[in-house]
């Protein structure tokens, strides 16, 4: 498998449609989301995704309500990762049901599509669990990480 290019990688993902998926998931909870796309690399992906997840700071959130969608379509592999805080609330299950729903669009190589419907599914438990604040904050950017893997 060749290494994309992050040119390549932007093409796979419409990065428009996926912040503004991110923004209205964000607007009714506290919890953040973020995206990461990664190219293509050797090695274990779970591990690579919990790398990203510190290296984005997703452990800093007040609430500890981060959660990491980590993808790298030339392997065609993803991982979903809830900080400690979100992840007490909705257990493994939560995650697998996320997993499941991005998987049906991913296999068709729609990953914009896949991408959306993860972060609507997150944003739903979120918004639940640790719902939108008068004061909240807007603590990780929304912006899609073209990351190297790690």
């Amino acid at each position: 498998m060749r290494r994309l290019s992050r040119r390549k990688l932007r093409s796979l993902v419409d990065e428009e449609r996926v912040m503004k998926a991110i923004e209205e998931a964000e607007s009714e909870t506290s919890g953040e989301i973020r995206v990461s796309v990664a190219p293509f690399f050797w090695g274990n992906v779970e591990k690579a995704a919990r790398r990203a997840f510190v290296r984005l700071g997703m452990t800093n959130t007040s609430e500890r309500n981060g959660v990491l969608i980590f993808l790298v379509p030339a392997r065609r592999r993803f991982v979903v990762l809830g900080d400690e805080g979100i992840h007490q609330k909705v257990g493994q299950p939560f995650w697998e049901a996320v997993a499941g729903a991005m998987s049906e669009a991913f296999r068709r190589r729609d990953f914009t599509g896949g991408l959306v419907k993860g972060i609507e599914e997150i944003g739903k438990r979120l918004r639940v669990h640790f719902p939108h604040q008068p004061d909240d904050v807007n603590e990780l950017p929304d912006t899609i990480d073209f990351g190297d893997g790690d």
